[in-house]
């Protein structure tokens, strides 16, 4: 197995739906992992192209109870690759997202919801 960190940053939530019951936000996610075979002489990292993620193996994260989510690529595909000498990946993409949210409104409008945000891993 592979040992992946991650963090997330929300740059806005940019609506929040009684009637779908969901909301769509705007993400920064950030995975960082090691692949030995990228290992390279040198004190500096590596930045690529976006587009050069189609060659490396990447984790299969993916938002759960996520309707609809899009990365974004004006006027490039958003996401970064770097690579570190030791092999150490830095992969870093900007999505939008809506995501299903279970709202009782019976005490409206007094009423307080909680809508979770929550990534995981496909598992083959």
């Amino acid at each position: 197995p592979v040992s992946v960190g991650m963090s997330l940053d929300i740059a806005s939530i940019d609506t929040i739906s009684e009637i779908n019951m969901d909301y769509t936000a705007t993400i920064f996610l950030r995975q960082r992992w090691t692949d030995e075979r990228l290992c390279f002489d040198g004190n500096k990292s590596l930045s690529l192209d976006g587009r050069l993620v189609e060659m490396l193996w990447v984790p299969d994260t993916f938002i759960v109870d996520s309707k609809k989510s899009f990365l974004h690529d004006i006027t490039v595909d958003n996401r970064l690759i770097r690579i570190y000498p030791n092999g150490t990946v830095l992969y870093a993409l900007r999505i939008t997202t809506t995501v299903a949210c279970s709202m009782d409104l019976t005490k409206y409008p007094m009423d307080k919801q909680t809508c979770t945000l929550q990534l995981e891993s496909c598992k083959m």
